[in-house]
């Protein structure tokens, strides 16, 4: 399925709104989603923000790359998932309900 309208940029997941910390880039990127919202009309409308991660496309080869035997150090570092839910701070943990109907994760005893 198709979104109904969508900017696309061209950088490795989790930087799907701008570079860490590059607050210019991260406002633009978001100027340009609110004026396409307002602007494009036409459902399936896609639009390039044409914005490059680096000189060359090289670090593709890298991202999302399962470690194999063949090749162990893919370059990628996200952390392996766990199967309890993570916070962020103690505090986070304190206050999520682990009955809430509408969350993805299960209890302990569930």
């Amino acid at each position: 399925m198709n979104p109904p309208r969508a900017i696309y940029l061209d950088y490795p997941l989790g930087q799907t709104a701008g570079r860490e910390g590059d607050l210019v880039e991260q406002k633009y990127v978001m100027q340009q989603a609110l004026t396409a919202v307002k602007e494009m009309t036409e459902p399936g409308s896609i639009k390039d923000l044409a914005l490059r991660w680096s000189e060359d496309d090289s670090w593709k080869d890298s991202v999302m790359r399962p470690k194999t035997a063949s090749n162990p150090d893919p370059g990628d570092d996200r952390l392996s998932r766990k199967p309890t839910p993570q916070y962020q701070l103690p505090e986070d943990e304190s206050v999520a309900d682990p009955h809430c109907p509408s969350c993805v994760f299960l209890s302990a005893d569930g």
